[in-house]
């Protein structure tokens, strides 16, 4: 099955009640935000600072008058530059191109399986910047093997979790963390489709380089093929 083929099956699974956050919170209250290097109000404040970041999201969100902040595929952000996990001289191997979907909401928010399937691993990627608690499940739909991504979470939601687990459609599995160990971030959740986890556990890629991007753009379709958001 090459993308095309892939994307086109996420498609016809999905439907546009699928949430990966608490589903009490309908998609009319989702906003999208621009948090990429052409968004001129990132040089306003100090993006190193977890608490300055939750109060530019949570000033957004009110100007909007919604409740959920959203987006990021693709997006070719600045923000990575704060961290040595990411940032490197060569422009070209400089991870800076997000390839999940982000979405912002706070802390203690339930965090939902996007398909039914079961637990491939699960990790608490720890370094400053990373994705902090981790879960990645493997789905097997229609004879399709793929993964999907949940970062950023509490490290409460690592404790009681086995591999191999299954979970349904729908099941909390987790809860959003603090910054300080969601790799000091404003709370949000980094939800992110794979088709080919690549032997990776518990952790995968989820900014590219630009050197890197043609195979991940292939590998990491566009989370909103299922989550319909706009």
């Amino acid at each position: 099955m090459n993308s095309k083929e892939f994307s086109s099956f996420l498609s016809n699974i999905s439907h546009d009640n699928i949430n990966v956050i608490d589903d009490s919170i309908l998609k009319s209250e989702y906003i999208p935000i621009d948090l990429s290097i052409s968004n001129n109000d990132l040089d306003t404040f100090n993006i190193t600072s977890s608490k300055a970041w939750e109060d530019y999201i949570a000033t957004y969100l009110k100007n909007q008058a919604k409740s959920v902040a959203f987006g990021g595929y693709l997006e070719h952000r600045n923000l990575y530059k704060r961290s040595k996990t990411f940032n490197q001289q060569n422009p070209e191997t400089e991870r800076n191109i997000h390839l999940g979907i982000d979405i912002w909401h706070a802390a203690g928010t339930s965090v939902l399986a996007a398909f039914n399937g079961e637990i491939h691993s699960f990790k608490d990627n720890d370094a400053y910047g990373d994705y902090g608690p981790t879960i990645i499940l493997k789905h097997k739909t229609k004879g399709v093997q793929f993964f999907t991504l949940y970062g950023h979470l509490s490290r409460e939601s690592l404790s009681k979790i086995k591999i191999g687990n299954t979970v349904k459609q729908g099941e909390c599995i987790a809860k959003l963390g603090e910054p300080e160990v969601n790799g000091v971030y404003a709370p949000h959740l980094h939800f992110q489709i794979i088709r080919d986890i690549q032997g990776n556990f518990g952790d995968y890629p989820g900014v590219s380089s630009l050197k890197d991007l043609e195979f991940y753009k292939e590998n990491c379709p566009d989370p909103n093929l299922v989550l319909m958001l706009s």
